[in-house]
């Protein structure tokens, strides 16, 4: 019998057995334990970030709203470095007045020649994310756009699956450029990329101007990257074109795609040629929909097989805050990282997955290298990705979502990374994002057992911490009564234009002057049509509680010629994320005196989404089985009814008894028991028979939602600090 000197190794041991017996070293090591050797010195792709998209409809409108301390806390448990989900990119919209999903944003130019660089919440948001992290990437596209874009024409050929084909224009080139100069030259920020209009087709010769452009207006060193479709059939097909077109290859900097890893991988050709001209793979939107710690461990399982299965390098979920109203689609619950849905209140929820970006978050920095030959399956189920800093720490990503048992792995330093201890955190369904005993190497290496359904990172940086806050406020209904006299808003610029709680699915309304009075006003602002990601209906926003039932809403209208405007109640859906038409009740009335009172069934578009499968379904459960559309329950013209007066619009609900008023008279009365309960909204009314057409632009003032023949209560008093 002898003795090993301590210094020998179980690595030493096990190469040697290997090298006198022709035993495999993972076999010398224990026929159970798999063997990653890591090393540093091995080259491998960078690593372009993870993170998240704001936009892609309204999904950030109400965290404008809430009160200051509150608002700082959700903001920085996404972009605060090393302390909640501490994301590495950040994808915007860029806002076009049109719907999106659930709701529109408005545009820094409603109008050709109209140019506002503080409208919207866009800008602020960016700026405080980039404020907790200035190394954290700004990335964007349109979604839908406003209407004048290519109406003088101007339009690049070659467009294949587009809605629109005047968004491939001239004009959309020198858009894009403008909102560039707004947010460099008035807000101090910089885009790392910019991509074409989200999943609405390929344009080449588009693609190549904006290049052109850019490259012109000291925009250099933004990357342009397309075409950011669903990559399924021909949709990854202008890889091929890239090959051979020069001047396409030299435009797009980076080939992006919607991949929905695990589900989908980019085919190995795409990959193949993406890697000899040199250009990376992102992912544009990724989608996770799942709740509670699913929600978490299929995060980092995408980001991961995204990585291993893909070669993509930038992956950005849709989306991180729901700032959004619960009653519309897609509005949280699954889809975020953080629920900010109740600003009244100051209420908000940490969802389960905000710590699967953190998994990603706090160990690595876009601009590391994923290490040549450090990722891959795990034997026993799952995967595991190693990223390496420019100083040489380490970080190892590693989830077992599906694996039957406990599983043991060595990873060994093969050199050209640090050898300092590496920390441990771990996340199972009963602990999220908890601190590990460290692992400090032996001979090089770390062996670890992994629990079944686990995420694990391993680092050898330092600094993380599960970041929290005592005593988020308790949830409370919507204030009610509630009474909006725009008043408290005596410079709109500060809050983007935008009064609190209203939340915009279609069209701008923005904060303006009164016309005619001494007063502010809620203004419909987008003066055409829009170039909608998706199928349109009258612009109109909502605000309020969905449990609404027995209530009266009521405005004081201004119309223009031509104007129609209405009020909106019981109001309890809003489109299924790809179509706006709700289901609730309205009274609208022209500027010739023609009054409706209608009840809305929600029968959306129902042709095929470009999306995953549970979206359709979505689509098929949001919709009433029977007849849709509107219905009229009343109408009449009114005398005395002209463009350029104010009329107060009133719908009270009672029961199953509807009562509509006009200036203080009774109009209409109906019985319908369709829905009982919903939000307030207000109403810009439909497309003018105008050639070319024009949309509505009335004014609202003094909203007010109260209980039937209630007293007059005092007026909203203003909420936060402003936005700039």
């Amino acid at each position: 019998m002898f003795t090993l000197p301590r210094s020998f190794s179980a690595t030493v041991l096990a190469a040697a057995l290997s090298a006198v017996f022709s035993i495999p070293p993972s076999f010398a090591q224990g026929a159970d334990v798999q063997r990653v050797v890591l090393n540093g010195n091995a080259g491998g792709k960078r690593f372009d970030g993870i993170g998240v998209v704001d936009g892609g409809g309204g999904t950030s409108v109400l965290l404008k709203d809430y009160p200051q301390a509150q608002r700082r806390q959700i903001l920085d448990l996404l972009y605060k470095p090393k302390f909640g989900a501490s994301v590495s990119a950040l994808y915007v919209e860029v806002p076009g007045d049109g719907n999106a999903t659930q709701g529109s944003m408005p545009s820094h130019a409603h109008a050709r020649g109209d140019l506002n660089y503080s409208r919207g919440y866009t800008w602020w948001l960016m700026r405080e994310a980039r404020q907790r992290n200035p190394a954290l990437t700004l990335d964007g596209a349109a979604w839908s756009a406003p209407g004048w874009l290519g109406d003088k024409g101007g339009l690049f050929a070659g467009t294949e699956y587009s809605d629109n084909p005047h968004f491939f224009s001239q004009d959309t080139v020198d858009y894009y450029v403008s909102w560039l100069q707004g947010l460099r030259d008035v807000h101090g920020l910089r885009m790392e990329a910019l991509g074409m209009r989200n999943e609405k087709g390929v344009n080449y010769a588009f693609a190549k101007a904006l290049r052109g452009a850019l490259d012109s207006n000291g925009f250099q060193d933004v990357k342009l990257h397309g075409f950011d479709n669903w990559p399924n059939d021909w949709k990854l097909r202008f890889v091929d074109d890239m090959m051979t077109d020069p001047a396409l290859r030299d435009a797009l900097g980076v080939i992006g795609a919607h991949i929905n890893a695990p589900e989908y991988a980019v085919p190995a050709a795409i990959r193949e040629k993406a890697a000899k001209m040199g250009k990376p793979l992102w992912n544009t939107e990724g989608h996770v929909y799942k709740a509670g710690y699913d929600g978490l461990i299929s995060i980092v399982q995408a980001f991961n097989e995204n990585y291993i299965r893909s070669g993509v390098t930038k992956v950005v979920n849709w989306y991180g805050i729901a700032g959004l109203y619960t009653m519309e689609s897609y509005s949280g619950e699954k889809e975020a990282a953080v629920r900010a849905n109740w600003p009244w209140s100051g209420h908000y929820v940490i969802n389960p997955s905000l710590w699967g970006y953190a998994h990603y978050g706090q160990f690595t920095e876009a601009g590391w290298t994923y290490i040549s030959g450090g990722s891959g399956d795990l034997a026993g189920g799952g995967t595991y990705v190693t990223l390496k800093s420019p100083r040489s720490d380490y970080s190892i990503i590693i989830e077992t979502k599906g694996a039957k048992a406990p599983q043991r792995v060595r990873f060994e330093n093969a050199g050209g990374l640090s050898g300092k201890k590496l920390a441990v955190w771990r996340s199972t369904a009963q602990q999220q994002f908890m601190r590990q005993a460290d692992l400090a190497p032996d001979g090089g290496a770390v062996m670890l057992t992994l629990e079944p359904d686990a995420v694990y990172s391993l680092t050898t940086t330092e600094g993380q911490r599960k970041g929290s806050f005592d005593a988020v406020p308790a949830l409370s209904a919507f204030p009610f009564p509630y009474y909006e006299t725009f008043e408290q808003y005596q410079q709109p610029k500060q809050w983007g234009y935008l009064p609190h709680y209203f939340a915009d699915i279609a069209g701008a309304f923005e904060l303006a002057d009164c016309p005619g009075v001494s007063s502010r006003c809620l203004h419909q602002s987008a003066p055409v049509p829009t170039i909608s990601w998706a199928p349109d209906w009258h612009q109109y926003t909502i605000i309020g509680d969905d449990q609404w039932q027995d209530y009266e809403i009521s405005a004081d209208v201004y119309l223009n010629p031509g104007d129609m405007a209405g009020v909106m109640g019981r109001i309890n859906h809003v489109g299924t994320g790809y179509g706006i038409i709700p289901k609730g009740y309205f009274l609208q009335i022209d500027d010739s005196g023609q009054a409706r009172l209608v009840v809305v069934r929600g029968k959306a578009d129902k042709k095929a989404l470009v999306g995953d499968a549970e979206q359709q379904a979505l689509i098929r459960q949001q919709n009433d089985a029977g007849e849709g559309g509107e219905k009229v329950l009343a109408s009449a013209r009114l005398p005395g009814i002209s463009a350029g007066q104010w009329l107060k619009l009133k719908l009270r609900f009672n029961g199953s008894a509807i009562t509509a008023y006009v200036n203080g008279k009774p109009v209409f009365e109906a019985a319908d028991a369709l829905y009982a309960r919903g939000m307030a909204g207000l109403l810009a009314g439909a497309l003018t028979d105008t050639v070319p057409k024009k949309l509505s632009m009335p004014y609202f003032d003094n909203v007010l939602v109260n209980r039937p023949g209630g007293a007059l209560p005092a007026p909203a008093e203003r909420g936060p600090a402003p936005l700039y």
